[in-house]
């Protein structure tokens, strides 16, 4: 006769240093688990009770007391079920990234994590030291091992887990997202289920830190099957349930599925996931934005909206004697539907007021970008004028695309705390833009004449993006060969692209590297973000070519 394993995975949300804070949402959760769920073994996150990723703070000396008391008040519970939970160890000479298993108040084992990722946005080495051994548990007749996030992408720490007899490993994880990385998690759990012929458990963090988004999807899997998917972007305890036969073998029944989300679902969660935690996190009340009547401010504040609530939003068109009336019923019409503080804010006297006293400085020049830039700037000004007197956190609307390519203005539409599309492409904003309006019928969010209209700044008469930029198709498949993939002139030129068009574009990208030092952060969506992702000298001679 098979016992029955009830195995708890507590996919939540932390915020980083908030020690104590983490440790309460912890004990609640545990405790939820036994008595709701009836839970043998209940599992939580890498690191959490720090929160990932920490950073420096584990630099400092008083984190170490900190964690300490924070266990001892866990295990002061005295909690039947077996808890799993990440967390600093320091041990005087060295830090580690480690789990520590408890019972009834006892540790009864701890676990140090082997493979140190520091590649993208992974600093770990910069903080910890490798651990070198297998940790195991006998529970209930059979060997549970337990691992810690990359130790899963190596072969190592999951065959030393099954040379120690572990008939099940428990992986404990903060792996943020990128687009392709849900898919990615599946296929390594359900291939290593194989390899090691024991199924495995993967307990992921859910909720945004700074421009990292973490998206749960916690899981199991058994003999190569995905047999429990927990949903992702959800926060909650997710059961299942593991049978162990008189041998001791485990395995995990087909249980708790959820539906998969297609890309742009799964993108734009993510981007209503960043921006709400970072704004409850930061403590903002709300979100102040500039609304253009073009696509990028249009899908920046369906966003906002679906994060926050309308009540926590304001947008404001900044008119100018360039804007069409189009931008102004669009901008309007949007706002109405989705029922945000709006206001119409003309930036005519201002723009004419810096151009006064600027007379004789500008004396003799012809007019060039510096007049379409002040318009930007005059913008800026008064958005941060609204963020400082009503403790708004701005928000700008750029691209990844134009962020890249520096089709932008410092200090003007650049000027804020966070950019919900800094990761986006422009041809991926036109695809979350279709996406959301066919989410309601009843309504539609982005008016259909902002998605068709071409793309423009209106800083000048009939100015249009494609002016100066290459066709948004041209542009973004350049820019993720160069940005993501790390190409070189000449690779690029050799998928069939104009040279003309390359040279230009990457030109463009190395040249602007000062400008995306000084923009805010925003979520990450690709391999390759600007920001703890890509870390490229401002000042260097690189030269084009192989």
């Amino acid at each position: 006769m098979s016992e029955k394993l009830n195995i708890v995975m507590a996919q939540l949300n932390f915020l980083v240093g908030d020690i104590e804070g983490n440790t309460e949402l912890i004990i609640t959760h545990a405790k939820r688990a036994a008595d709701d769920l009836l839970a043998d073994v209940v599992v939580f996150p890498e690191l959490a009770l720090t929160g990932y990723p920490p950073e420096d703070l584990l630099l400092r000396p008083s984190i170490k007391p900190r964690v300490e008391k924070a266990l001892q008040r866990i295990l002061k519970e005295n909690l039947d079920s077996i808890l799993v939970i990440g967390f600093p160890e320091n041990t005087g000479e060295a830090v580690y990234n480690a789990l520590v298993v408890a019972r009834k108040g006892d540790v009864i084992a701890k676990y140090r994590k082997q493979c140190l990722p520091n590649y993208q946005v992974f600093d770990e080495r910069r903080y910890f030291s490798p651990g070198d051994s297998a940790c195991t548990v006998d529970l209930k007749g059979t060997t549970i091992a337990f691992a810690i996030c990359e130790d899963l992408w190596e072969v190592g720490p999951a065959r030393q887990a099954s040379d120690a007899g572990a008939k099940m490993l428990i992986n404990i994880n903060a792996s943020p997202f990128h687009t392709t990385k849900p898919k990615e998690r599946q296929e390594l759990v359900c291939r290593r289920s194989i390899e090691e012929d024991f199924p495995f458990v993967y307990v992921n963090l859910v909720g945004g830190q700074d421009e990292l988004v973490f998206d749960g999807g916690s899981m199991a899997a058994c003999e190569g099957r995905l047999v429990c998917l927990a949903p992702q972007f959800v926060e909650g305890l997710f059961p299942l349930q593991a049978e162990i036969d008189e041998n001791g073998r485990c395995r995990i029944p087909a249980q708790q599925l959820s539906s998969g989300l297609s890309l742009e679902a799964q993108v734009y969660e993510t981007l209503v996931l960043g921006l709400r935690d970072y704004v409850k996190k930061n403590r903002f009340p709300g979100v102040v934005l500039g609304l253009s009547g073009g696509i990028d401010s249009a899908l920046s504040l369906a966003i906002a909206v679906d994060a926050l609530g309308a009540a926590r939003v304001e947008a404001v068109m900044m008119p100018f004697a360039y804007t069409s009336q189009l931008s102004l019923d669009c901008a309007e019409r949007q706002a109405n539907a989705l029922g945000v503080n709006y206001q119409i804010i003309a930036i005519n006297g201002i723009y004419a007021s810096f151009l006064n006293a600027l007379e004789q400085e500008f004396q003799g020049l012809n007019a060039d970008v510096t007049e379409q830039n002040i318009q930007a700037r005059a913008r800026g000004v008064l958005l941060m004028a609204i963020s400082n007197k009503k403790s708004l956190l701005v928000l700008t609307t750029g691209n990844k695309s134009e962020i890249a390519v520096g089709y932008s203005t410092l200090y003007g539409d650049m000027a804020g705390g966070f950019d919900v599309l800094k990761d986006v492409s422009k041809t991926l904003v036109y695809k979350l833009a279709r996406y959301r309006n066919e989410q309601e019928t009843d309504r539609e969010v982005i008016p259909f004449e902002v998605i068709q209209r071409p793309p423009s700044a209106e800083l000048a008469p009939g100015q249009l993006d494609q002016d100066s930029l290459p066709a948004y198709e041209t542009l973004d498949a350049i820019l993720e060969l160069y940005i993501e993939h790390d190409m070189s002139f000449e690779a690029i030129l050799n998928r069939g692209f104009l040279e003309a068009d390359v040279e230009r574009v990457l030109r463009l990208v190395d040249l602007n590297e000062y400008k995306r030092r000084q923009g805010p952060i925003g979520v990450r969506l690709t391999r390759r973000g600007f920001g703890r992702d890509r870390r490229y000298p401002i000042t260097n001679g690189w030269s084009l070519g192989e």
